[in-house]
C-alpha cells in the first residue's frame, strides 16, 4: 500500500504545462468562476505546495489579462462570452491557429471552423476547450480585417468561367473570376486579383482582375509578381515621380556656409559593383600627435525630403529598399536615390556626418556629429579595394591602408567584448540581359567589406550613445536597432546537437556564450558541417528590431545601437537623421508612441522585403536547375521536416527537398530533438549536415520548387 503511494505521487508540475491546462478550464467554462480549489478539484492536485503553485499562475494570468479577478481569489476568462480577438496563422494542411494577446496558448481552428478566414486576418473566434487534449480549440464567427484582399496568382479560363491559381501557399483556394471581370487577362497569364466577396456557402471566393502582370515564365512578370505576392510596390505613382522632378539638386552659398567642409579632405566610397545608390563615404587625413580624423559621412537625404510630403509618406509606407536577384526597387525615387543623394565622384554632396579623432590603436578621443558638404575622391568596388589592400598599390593607397589598419583594431577590439562573428556566405545569382540565371555562386566577404562595416558600426554606435546614454535631461525617445538574447531552450538544444561533431559550446553567461560561439563559428570554417552548423546557430538568436525601447543588441555585444548609415535605402535612418538634428539644436523628446509605431511598421516591412529577395533567390534556382532534370549532384542535408529533407547542392548552392515518399526501402520517422529522420526498421538516418548524393527528379516554377531523390548509388 505505502509502495502505490508512493508511486502515485506527483512528480511536480511544469508551470507551462499548468498554465495551459488553467487556460482551458476557463475556456471551456467562459461564463463561470473559479478559485484556486476548484481549480485543484478539476485537475485532481491535491498536494498543498501544488495548490499554491495554482494560485500564483492564476495572478500571473491576471497580471497578463487573460483573466480577470470577479472578487478575491475569484476569477473568470478576460474575453467575454468566450470570444477572443486574433490573427489566423494558416498551416500548410489548411487549417490554423489563432494568435491573440488575450491568451498566452495558439487556439487550434480546423479547417471547416475558418469559416472563410485566410492567413494574416484579424478575427472574432469562439474559444472552447477540446475534451481529450485540453488544448485550446476554437470557431471563426467573424472576419473583423482581412490582411490582404488582392492575391498574385495564373489565370485559368474555361469557356463559361474563369480562375486564378494563387502563387502563395498560405491561400488554400482558387479565385473564380467572372468572364466580365477578366480586365484583358488571357490563360495562363500572371495577374492579381482583388477578393470581392465569398458568399457564405460558397467554396471560392469571387474577384476581379486588377492588374495583367504579364506571360508566365516571363522575367518581369515573375519578378513584378514576386513584389505583389508580398504586397510591395515595383514602381512609383506619378504624384510622387513629379514631386521628385521638382527637388532641386543645388547647393546654396547658405548650405555651403551653414555645413562643416570636407571637400578637400580624401574621400572615398566602397561599393558592390553594381550599385548606383551610393550612401555612404569616409574620409581620413593625419592630425598631430599620431591621431587620425575619420569622417563617417551619409547621404542628407532628410534636407531633400521633408515630413508629411508625398515622397516622405511613400518612404515611410515601403520603409525599405527591397533587392531582387535582377533589380533593386528603391525606397525612394531614382531621382534621389541614385542621383541627388547618392555621393558619386568629383561631385559636391550633401551629408550628415560623424567623425571621430582616434589614436593609432583606434580609441576614439573625441566625436562630432552634424551636416557636412564633401566630395568622392574615387569610387572603389569591393574588388578594387581589395586589390589596394592586398597589393599596396592603387588610388589613395595610403587612405584605404591605414583605414583598413584601424578596421582591423575596430574588429578585434568588437570580437573581445563579446560580438558574435555571423559571417553566412552570400549566394549571388548573375542573370543575362533577359533575366535568365547564368551561374550561382557563394560571394566572398573580403577584408573591403569589413573595412566598410566596422566604420558604420562606430558611427551607429556612437550616435546611439549620444543620444541614450542616461544624462541629467529627460530621457529622449530615440530609434534604436535593438537584439535580444538567445532563445535558451534552443541554444541548449544546439549545444547537445554539436556534440556529436566533436564541438562543445559554453552557456555560462551571455558574453561566455557570445565568445564560446565565436570560437565554434573559428572551428567550423571550412569543414564540411559549417553550412549546418551556421544555420543552427542562426536559429537560436533573436531576431533584431527596431524599437524606441533600447534593450541593446545582443549580436553586436553593444549596449546601444542604431542605424544612422543607410537613409537612401532605410527609413529609420531618415527618423534617426531627423532626431539627431532636433536633439543637436535643443529639441526636446518627441512622441514615442509615434515613433514605436514606425518602428514596427520598418520591422515587418524589413521582413517582407527579406522574403521577397528570397523568393526571387528560389525563383532563379529553380530556373536554372529546370534543364538538369536527371542530373546528379553532391550537396549536403541542409533541413529536415516532418514531410522530407531539404539538400543544397555544393556547387551551386541551390536547395531542393526529398519528400518522404521519396525515401525507399523504409518508413522515415521525424526526430526533431537530433535533427534527422530515421528508418523504422533499418534505423537509417539522414541527418542535418550529412553528405548525400542527389538526382533532380522535377522542378515546379509556379512554387519555386526542386524536387530531390537520392542518387541511385547512394
Amino acid at each position: 500500500m505505502g509502495r502505490n503511494k508512493q508511486r502515485n505521487k506527483p512528480k511536480g508540475i511544469n508551470k507551462k504545462e499548468l498554465s495551459n491546462s488553467i487556460l482551458a478550464i476557463f475556456s471551456a467554462h467562459p461564463k463561470k468562476v473559479f478559485n484556486y480549489k476548484q481549480i485543484s478539484a478539476v485537475l485532481l492536485i491535491t498536494d498543498s505546495a501544488e495548490k499554491r503553485l495554482i494560485t500564483e499562475v492564476l495572478y500571473e494570468l491576471k497580471n497578463r489579462e487573460a483573466l480577470e479577478e470577479v472578487s478575491t481569489g475569484k476569477f473568470r476568462l478576460k474575453a467575454r462570452s468566450g470570444f477572443v480577438i486574433g490573427t489566423v496563422d494558416m498551416a500548410k494542411g489548411g487549417y490554423g491557429y489563432i494568435v491573440s494577446e488575450t491568451v498566452r496558448e495558439a487556439i487550434f481552428v480546423s479547417q471547416n471552423n475558418l469559416n472563410h478566414a485566410l492567413d494574416g486576418d484579424t478575427v472574432k473566434v469562439e474559444v472552447y476547450a477540446h475534451r481529450k487534449t485540453e488544448s485550446l480549440e476554437g470557431e471563426v464567427v467573424e472576419i473583423l480585417e482581412r490582411a490582404r484582399e488582392t492575391f498574385v496568382g495564373t489565370v485559368e479560363i474555361s469557356e463559361r468561367y474563369a480562375f486564378l491559381a494563387p502563387d502563395s501557399k498560405q491561400m488554400p483556394v482558387d479565385l473564380f473570376i467572372p468572364l466580365d471581370k477578366l480586365n484583358g487577362a488571357l490563360n495562363g497569364q500572371k495577374a492579381i486579383a482583388r477578393l470581392t466577396e465569398w458568399p457564405r456557402n460558397a467554396k471560392n471566393p469571387f474577384g476581379e482582375i486588377i492588374e495583367v502582370l504579364g506571360n508566365q515564365g516571363e522575367n518581369e512578370a515573375e519578378m513584378h509578381a514576386i513584389l505583389a505576392e508580398f504586397g510591395l510596390p515595383y514602381k512609383f505613382t506619378e504624384d510622387v515621380e513629379e514631386e521628385a522632378a521638382r527637388i532641386s539638386d543645388h547647393i546654396s552659398e547658405a548650405d555651403y556656409k551653414s555645413r562643416r567642409d570636407f571637400r578637400a579632405v580624401p574621400t572615398l566610397t566602397i561599393d558592390p559593383d553594381d550599385a548606383k545608390d551610393f550612401d555612404d563615404a569616409l574620409s581620413i587625413r593625419q592630425l598631430d600627435g599620431e591621431k587620425w580624423e575619420i569622417g563617417v559621412h551619409i547621404a542628407d537625404v532628410t534636407h531633400y525630403v521633408s515630413p508629411e510630403t508625398l515622397i516622405d509618406e511613400e518612404g515611410l509606407n515601403r520603409a525599405t529598399s527591397v533587392y531582387l536577384v535582377d533589380r533593386v526597387v528603391p525606397m525612394l525615387p531614382e531621382r534621389l536615390s541614385n542621383f541627388i543623394c547618392s555621393l558619386r565622384p568629383h561631385e559636391d554632396k550633401l551629408c550628415f556626418s560623424a567623425v571621430f579623432v582616434v589614436s593609432e590603436q583606434a580609441e576614439v578621443l573625441d566625436e562630432w556629429f552634424g551636416r557636412t558638404v564633401i566630395q568622392s575622391d574615387r569610387r572603389f568596388t569591393y574588388r578594387e579595394a581589395q586589390h589596394v589592400i592586398d597589393t599596396g598599390e592603387g588610388d589613395l593607397y595610403r587612405e584605404v591602408l591605414k583605414l583598413n589598419q584601424l578596421a582591423r583594431i575596430l574588429r578585434e577590439q568588437r570580437f573581445k567584448a563579446g560580438s558574435i562573428a555571423f559571417e553566412r556566405e552570400e549566394v549571388k545569382i548573375e542573370v543575362d540581359e533577359k533575366g535568365r540565371p547564368v551561374r550561382i555562386y557563394a560571394r566572398e566577404h573580403d577584408l573591403s567589406n569589413e573595412l566598410v562595416e566596422e566604420f558604420m558600426l562606430l558611427a551607429n554606435k556612437r550616435v546611439a550613445e549620444f543620444i541614450g546614454k542616461p544624462r541629467d535631461q529627460e530621457k529622449r525617445t530615440f530609434v534604436y536597432r535593438i537584439h535580444d538574447r538567445p532563445d535558451n531552450e534552443k541554444l541548449q538544444k544546439f549545444s547537445h546537437f554539436i556534440k556529436r561533431f566533436g564541438y562543445k559550446l559554453s552557456l555560462k553567461s551571455g558574453k561566455q556564450t557570445a565568445l564560446s560561439l565565436n570560437k565554434l563559428l573559428e572551428d567550423v570554417r571550412g569543414t564540411r558541417e559549417q553550412d549546418i552548423v551556421e544555420n543552427l546557430a542562426l536559429r537560436a538568436m533573436a531576431k533584431a528590431i527596431y524599437s524606441t525601447v533600447n534593450i541593446g543588441h545582443y549580436g553586436l555585444a553593444f549596449d546601444y545601437y542604431t542605424h544612422f548609415t543607410s537613409p537612401i535605402r532605410r527609413y529609420p535612418d531618415m527618423l534617426v537623421h531627423r532626431l539627431l538634428a532636433d536633439y543637436l539644436a535643443g529639441a526636446h523628446p518627441r512622441n514615442q508612441k509615434k515613433y514605436e509605431k514606425m518602428c514596427r511598421h520598418s520591422s515587418k516591412m524589413e521582413i517582407l522585403a527579406m522574403e521577397a529577395e528570397r523568393a526571387s533567390i528560389k525563383y532563379k534556382q529553380a530556373e536554372f536547375m529546370k534543364d538538369k532534370i536527371g542530373q546528379q549532384f553532391d550537396g549536403v542535408v541542409s533541413g529536415v521536416t516532418e514531410w522530407g529533407i531539404y539538400v543544397e547542392i555544393l556547387e551551386n548552392k541551390c536547395e531542393g527537398m526529398i519528400p518522404m515518399r521519396g525515401l525507399a526501402g523504409d518508413f522515415y520517422e521525424y526526430d526533431e530533438d537530433n535533427y534527422c529522420i530515421r528508418g523504422r526498421r533499418t534505423g537509417k538516418k539522414y541527418q542535418m549536415g550529412d553528405p548525400l548524393k542527389i538526382e533532380v527528379v522535377r522542378v515546379n516554377m509556379v512554387r519555386k520548387q526542386i524536387d530531390f531523390a537520392p542518387a541511385s548509388d547512394d
